[in-house]
């Protein structure tokens, strides 16, 4: 399983999130990624945790005042880059320059999407992953994987028609580690997940509630 932490643009030291996410990482064996603001990719890295930028721009170097560079991305750090989260929609073609852009850096991608059929089209994009994320269930505790879990199941069908090599992780609501456990066994390949880790008191303590039974 897969656990990507996005830190939104919530009023938490990424550094100390960072730290907590990969002692996490050493002593469990799984696989934990934080995903912070664009400012703070090289202090996170540093941490030797897995970074993950929350967006590239689907731009080459030129005139492009306000984009995030998907060069500038890895060359801070990052190893992977959400796209198409549903704080940062994109059209469809935006997406498609995104992935181009990301693989032109060397970044892994996952682009995120509201409900199977969206999972399916942007399977067909050919990230490295796709993340099913209600955005009605965002932030709000309430796991998908609870709330609707055929939602997840027919996600990771819609996924596996187009390609069977992409995994699909879940989002929205994820907080405790029964959360990801359930969305393991509906098929997911891990959890994207913000406000639960993000919003803790101690962040390492929610991080090792999450992994615990992985």
């Amino acid at each position: 399983m897969f656990v990507l932490v996005n830190l939104k643009a919530y009023p938490c030291d990424p550094v100390v999130v960072a730290e907590a996410a990969a002692a996490v990482a050493d002593d469990s064996g799984v696989r934990v990624a934080v995903a912070p603001q664009a400012a703070d990719l090289s202090a996170v890295a540093e941490t030797g945790v897995e970074t993950w930028a929350q967006h590239v721009s689907p731009v080459e170097h030129g005139s492009h005042t306000g984009s995030t560079l998907a060069e500038r991305v890895a060359e801070a750090g990052a190893e992977g880059t959400l796209l198409n989260h549903s704080e940062r929609r994109l059209k469809l073609a935006d997406i498609d320059g995104g992935l181009r852009a990301a693989e032109r850096a060397g970044l892994e991608t996952m682009v995120c999407a509201n409900d199977p059929r969206q999972v399916a089209a942007a399977t067909a994009l050919e990230p490295d992953g796709v993340a099913v994320e209600p955005p009605e269930l965002i932030g709000t505790g309430t796991p998908v994987s609870v709330a609707d879990p055929d939602v997840v199941r027919d996600a990771v069908e819609a996924a596996e028609r187009i390609d069977p090599d992409v995994p699909v992780y879940c989002g929205a609501g994820i907080s405790t580690g029964e959360d990801v456990t359930a969305a393991r066994d509906l098929g997911a390949a891990g959890v994207l997940l913000a406000s639960g880790v993000a919003k803790a008191e101690d962040p390492r303590d929610a991080l090792e509630d999450l992994v615990e039974d992985l």
